[in-house]
């Protein structure tokens, strides 16, 4: 649970453990089985923020500054330009080097973020010695990037809600959002993102959620219009991504559980976050 980059934007105290417990849950509930995966807090294990500190020494500030994802957020939150939203890149990248970690799976949008990680990496081992294993992304052929609902020249984020669907969402909110979300001039229930990108990105959606390539789908609707085809990709949607629903509400009735899954986490975790500080520490020459 990446709390400490959470805190890059505004969040109250006295709500903000219930969130990071919630997304534990949800992760749980979407299918992560915590015998095979080390689900944990990040803050709670310190050797993250060490670990960030002492990346940020061989980190070229205008790296950060050329960031997409920083210039994006700092026009979005023109009144919260800070440090931490500057540095985030380098956070992300001390929780993938810290684990030894062969790939990462990443959406298109934060490529840019694991190049980075991948260079501090290199330049460590070169600096320091051979110290850190060099990730490569893992990123999809098709659907690496979804678009935003009500913008399809940007993409889906979920710091703006109403643009945005959500794994959780009930059903008469994934309904509402489909049903609006921006089409295109002209009837056609066509895939083509230059020309008709707010129809190229619902078919995507629906692709991906019902594993139909985009010419079968194109077939299935073709007769059609608009309006049938969002009905019909909310049915999906609402009928997908009911188990998932159905499995967070069970769990939110066992927090206790919840927990000691994150304390094993922690526990696991910091096992091996350990051994490789004692590794970075020495080739650094710190005692």
């Amino acid at each position: 649970m990446a709390d400490l980059h959470a805190l890059t934007i505004p969040q109250d105290p006295k709500d903000f453990p219930k969130q990071v417990i919630n997304a534990a849950v949800e992760l749980i509930a979407c299918g992560l089985d915590p015998e095979k995966c080390i689900i944990f807090i990040q803050s709670e294990v310190k050797e993250h923020t060490e670990l960030c500190w002492l990346l940020n020494t061989i980190t070229p500030l205008g790296e950060l500054e050329r960031m997409t994802q920083y210039k994006d957020k700092s026009k979005q939150f023109k009144d919260n330009v800070n440090a931490g939203l500057l540095d985030y890149p380098v956070l992300q990248a001390a929780d993938i080097l810290l684990y030894q970690i062969d790939s990462v799976p990443v959406g298109q949008d934060q490529k840019q973020h694991l190049e980075l990680t991948k260079n501090l990496a290199k330049k460590f081992n070169q600096k320091y010695g051979k110290t850190f294993k060099v990730p490569e992304p893992l990123i999809l052929e098709f659907g690496a990037k979804i678009m935003s609902l009500q913008n399809p020249q940007k993409k889906m984020s979920k710091s703006q809600p109403e643009t945005c669907l959500f794994i959780f969402d009930e059903p008469e909110i994934i309904k509402k959002k489909i049903m609006s979300a921006v089409t295109d001039t002209g009837k056609a229930i066509k895939y083509d993102p230059d020309k008709k990108p707010g129809i190229s990105n619902l078919l995507a959606i629906y692709s991906l959620i019902s594993q139909k390539s985009i010419s079968e789908l194109e077939k299935k609707f073709k007769n059609k219009g608009y309006g049938d085809f969002k009905k019909s990709l909310a049915e999906l949607l609402i009928l997908k991504l009911e188990p998932f629903r159905r499995k967070k509400k069970e769990l939110l009735s066992r927090e206790v559980y919840v927990k000691e899954i994150l304390e094993r986490g922690r526990k696991r975790a910091q096992i091996i976050a350990v051994a490789t500080m004692q590794d970075v520490r020495k080739k650094m020459g710190l005692s």
